[in-house]
This record gives C-alpha cells, structure tokens and sequence, in this order.
C-alpha cells in the first residue's frame, strides 16, 4: 500500500549561470520549501542539448548539493531525486529550473478541488539492444503506472504531464551490444536521442491508455500515433526509464493545478492557451499574457519539426539545413512562441518529441497558482 500523496509547493528559479542553484537554496532559507520535502526538479540548461551536453551534468550535481547541505538526507538518498535537465537554451529560452516539493499536513490549503501530485518511479534497467523496440516501450509503460498509484491517481484522465529521462546510445553501450552478440536500432548515437524519446513516448502512451497496442513496426514509423502528455528526454545519466507523472488529486489540498493540450503546429498559439485553461485559469477570448496576473507558474513543451517541412502551407528549410541541426532551430522558434503567449522567456521547451503530440507539434502542460 503507497502512502496518501500530500499537498506540492510548485517553484520556478532562474539559473543565473551554469553552475547556479541559488534559486533552490533562497527558496529553502526562506522557508518556502524544505530541503527534505524536495520531489522533483525539472529544468532548463544552457549547453548544445546533444549527446556530450555536460551543463546537464553541472547543473544535476550543484542542485543535489544543495539539497545535501540544506536537508537531512544522505548523498544516496538525495541522487534517488529524480532531477530531469533538458539541454540548450536556444533562441530567448531562458535557463531555469522548477521546483516540485510536499507540504506538511498543517501547512496546507484544504480544498476538494482538483489539485497538483506527483509520482515517482524508476524502470527496469534497458539494454542498449531494447531501445527502439518494444522492451523498451513495456519497461516505461511499467514504471508509469508505479509513478501514478504512487501520486495517488487512479483515472488517467487525471494524467497531465510524464517527463521521463531515458538512456540513449554511446559508442561504449553500442560495443556493449555488439560485444553480446545483439544489434541496435541505430549505431548514430544523435539519431538514438529521437528514438528513445519517441519509444518511451509509445510506452507513456500504452500505460495511460491513448493508445491500444503497440508494436516494433511502429516505432518512429508510425507518427498517427502518441501520447499527448509525454515530454520524453534522454542522456547518458543513466541506464533506466526515469519517469515523473504529474496530474490532478481531489482532497490532497494546495494551491497548484495542472492542465495540458497540444501545438497542432510550431506556430500553435491556441494550443498553450488550452493548456492554460485546462489548468483551471479563466480567460478572455483572444488573452494576452498580462491576463496571466501572475498565476502561470510554469508551461512544459515539446517540440518537434514537421517531417514534411511545411508549416501553415509554407516551405522551411529545417531539415536540409546541414549547418545548424533542427533540434536547435524548432526549439528557438516553439521557445519564442511560449514566450510571447507566457510574457516569460523562462520555459520548459524541449525538441525530439516523436510519439509525443501530433507530427510537427507536440504536448503542452500547465501549471497554474490558484491560491490566494
């Protein structure tokens, strides 16, 4: 039996430079979170968002020492955290970080209204030779549903936002493969980053039931299908499915909700608005980010490049650009449409969502302070 899930204080700090946690360390000094009570961090950082993107790396070990110096929690509790870093930083995307922390019983907003929990889960360890197939997609559609009981959500209606890190493919794990007698799906370990996030995506997917069935042939294939709430991220950190879920909780109290939609397109506006409302906030017909007032704590994007190379009818020239990859292009742009709806360069936009939102667009999440 999983413990009652509490109430979550949701943050957002800027990360001034590469190695800077002091959002994370003045929110703790003032009281607003406790170190121990730390759950989860998502964030931002500012290097290339490749293979070899060691500001993830800088970033994952200053905000662990944080949390070991201003809480009680061993150094191998606090590298249990799960702590997701999404790299590169292009176009205005300001590096950033969300905090996600419980709240003691006596200081929480009682409310039976819809409220922000989270769940966390790590899968089975996967094998290099699994990642594009379905070993994969059922190790991560497993952890998903131990992410869930354990946020206390038992309707995946309930389910607004998956971040998972995953493993991708170096030269050392593809030898490894080798070296057992078994192949992979691909030997270009930038290739590998799409795959794994577009194959954990289908597992986020078969767990929450938007799709039925699952098989190889679909994977990076079959772009119909996907999860409209996953926001799949991968590196070199580590050799499981890493998997948060964050939904919607009646009677757990707080002042947080979350909602979600998809950008149909990169230039989908509507979409983040969507998301918005769908977090609970109350509108105008054509809004303006000054009629967020304050309450938009954070939005989780992914996007993704139309595999045809047409956005609203109009050619682009992303995927024959051979000096600047299109990870970095759709990223600088979906980042400067969040912003302009947000008022706020501080936004979570991630690329390669295969699997993830509809083909040429992709999932968006929102968190919104509906406290007083």
């Amino acid at each position: 039996m999983s413990e009652k899930p509490q109430a979550i204080e949701v943050r957002k700090v800027a990360i001034k430079h590469v190695s800077d946690a002091s959002g994370l360390e003045e929110l703790i000094d003032s009281g607003v979170i406790e170190a121990d009570r730390v759950v989860a961090i998502i964030g931002k950082t500012e290097g290339n968002g490749g293979v070899n993107d060691y500001t993830r790396i800088i970033a994952d070990r200053v905000f662990r020492e944080v949390l070991v110096t201003k809480g009680s929690r061993s150094v191998a509790d606090v590298k249990q955290i799960p702590i997701v870093w999404s790299g590169g930083t292009d176009g205005v995307i300001s590096p950033h970080a969300t905090i996600f922390a419980t709240v003691s019983p006596e200081k929480t907003i009682k409310t039976d209204e819809p409220r922000v929990s989270v769940g966390f889960a790590m899968s089975e360890a996967i094998l290099p030779e699994e990642i594009g197939y379905m070993g994969m997609v059922n190790k991560v559609a497993a952890a998903v549903t131990i992410a869930m009981a354990r946020a206390g959500i038992t309707d995946p209606a309930d389910v607004h936002y998956v971040q998972t890190k995953t493993p991708l493919l170096t030269i050392h794990t593809i030898l490894d493969a080798h070296s057992r007698g078994m192949k992979v799906w691909t030997e270009n370990t930038h290739e590998s980053m799409d795959l794994s996030n577009g194959t954990t995506g289908l597992g986020v997917a078969l767990a929450l039931g938007e799709v039925k069935s699952v098989s190889d042939s679909d994977i990076m294939h079959n772009r119909g299908i996907f999860s409209a709430v996953a926001s799949c991220s991968s590196g070199v950190e580590l050799d499981q499915a890493q998997v948060v879920v964050v939904g919607n909780v009646r009677g757990i109290g707080g002042r947080y909700r979350i909602g979600h939609s998809v950008m149909k397109d990169a230039l989908d506006q509507d979409g983040i608005w969507a998301a918005i409302r769908s977090a609970g906030l109350e509108l105008p017909e054509r809004p303006h980010h000054t009629d967020l007032k304050g309450r938009l704590v954070n939005v989780f994007l992914k996007c993704e490049v139309s595999p045809d190379g047409i956005v609203r009818g109009r050619r682009n020239a992303m995927l024959d650009d051979s000096d600047v990859h299109w990870h970095r292009q759709i990223k600088a742009a979906v980042g400067g449409v969040a912003a302009a709806v947000t008022g706020d360069p501080a936004v979570f936009v991630s690329v390669s969502a295969v699997h993830q939102g509809p083909a040429g667009g992709g999932p968006v999440a929102a968190i919104v302070d509906l406290g007083e």
